[in-house]
């Protein structure tokens, strides 16, 4: 049951959708136009450099505090667990992210949100993710790359830290949280389908470092 909860707390946070409401004050929606997302590369593709970093900053920011709510519910009662209950309330917060209710679960892609999951889970974790996708995307010109291969490393790293004990779980837990992780990786790599599609047939659509107005 308390798994559900903090599914739901997740959930509730993520419905926050920073960049179709940035959009709204701009007097446009986001979702009709560049790749149809409601994220931030979106944002930052249709609207500029500053409403890319104001989305991602939200987006990144409802991971952050849904996770610091389900810590401060559950430290008591829950204090053995708490790092697979922080994953939960970020799975939440991705599935609220990527398909909110009210937009006909129309939303995002989740890389903000998993970065916000990412610096509450681990820092060195972080570190890693950040030089690995700003190496990608310097080098490729592709932020979906980058993105692909952060999800990946996310996962990937959860599984070894959590065999190197650094969660504190015990077997059955970090087992749960692995999967967990698989689970987020696998989630934003489907998010990502038309992506690969479009990596793979060389027809993905470069960043530009030129600033936009």
């Amino acid at each position: 049951m308390v798994r559900l909860v903090c599914v739901i707390i997740g959930y509730l946070f993520g419905l926050f959708q920073t960049g179709y409401l940035y959009g709204k004050m701009q007097h446009v929606d986001i979702r009709k136009m560049g790749s149809g997302n409601a994220g931030s590369t979106n944002a930052l593709r249709v609207l500029g450099v500053k409403a890319g970093a104001i989305t991602f900053f939200g987006d990144f920011m409802k991971c952050i505090l849904a996770i610091v709510l389900v810590r401060v519910l559950f430290k008591g009662s829950h204090s053995d667990m708490l790092p697979l209950l922080s994953l939960y309330a970020g799975i939440g917060a991705t599935l609220g992210h990527n398909f909110p209710f009210y937009l006909k679960f129309k939303g995002g892609k989740g890389i903000a949100v998993l970065a916000g999951l990412l610096v509450a889970t681990n820092i060195w974790m972080t570190l890693i993710c950040l030089i690995a996708f700003v190496a990608v995307v310097y080098f490729t010109r592709y932020i979906s790359a980058g993105s692909l291969l952060v999800a990946f490393l996310f996962a990937l790293q959860v599984i070894i830290y959590g065999a190197m004990g650094v969660f504190h779980l015990a077997g059955n837990l970090q087992l749960e949280m692995d999967i967990l992780a698989i689970l987020v990786m696998a989630l934003a790599w489907y998010r990502h389908r038309a992506n690969i599609q479009r990596l793979l047939t060389g027809t993905e659509n470069k960043f530009s470092f030129k600033k936009k107005s």
